[in-house]
């Protein structure tokens, strides 16, 4: 299309998918790239880019066409979705460091067997899910126990399915540190 981005974003505020997806399609490539040079790491730049274009839709109605161009507008958007995740990065190491804990990724497998303790023990993993913080216990119940799909979940809380798998992960992470503790 040729429509300027002005246009297709004020089309999308109005409920026009199609015009989001055009302005996402042309300005995919170019926020990729503003990542993936400032980061570094693809799966990282996977997630910003995600969470960027999902701010950007989610607030196309706030755009006002002539106070900035819409693609300032994006990077505008992308560049606080950097600031929040290296700040929330630099928080994250500097407690694992003080606590000495090395990151924690979760597969498939590990949700399984997090299934396979819940139904084994008693009553000790709701306990161990009470005590998580709100989003990362939404995320573990809707995923695990509700067993649905990082989508449809990620749509439920308004974020992207990176956050979700992030949250997922975090979740279980604590349950699991705790049930390690409570056996020693």
């Amino acid at each position: 299309m040729d429509r300027p981005d002005e246009a297709l974003l004020e089309a999308a505020a109005r409920g026009g998918g199609d015009a989001f997806a055009v302005f996402y399609r042309r300005h995919l490539p170019g926020v990729t790239g503003f990542f993936l040079r400032r980061v570094g790491d693809r799966e990282l730049t996977f997630d910003l880019v995600a969470e960027t274009f999902a701010a950007a839709a989610a607030g196309c109605a706030s755009f006002r066409a002539g106070q900035a161009p819409a693609g300032a507008w994006l990077f505008g958007i992308a560049a606080n979705k950097l600031r929040e995740s290296l700040r929330r990065g630099r928080v994250e190491a500097g407690a694992r460091r003080r606590l000495g804990l090395e990151p924690i990724a979760l597969d498939d497998a590990d949700l399984l067997r997090v299934e396979e303790l819940a139904c084994a023990d008693g009553g000790a993993a709701e306990a161990l899910v009470a005590q998580l913080p709100r989003e990362q216990r939404d995320a573990v119940v809707a995923r695990v126990v509700e067993e649905r799909s990082y989508r449809e979940i990620a749509d439920q809380m308004h974020c992207s399915e990176a956050v979700v798998r992030q949250r997922v992960s975090r979740g279980l992470g604590r349950m699991r540190n705790e049930l390690g503790r409570q056996a020693t």
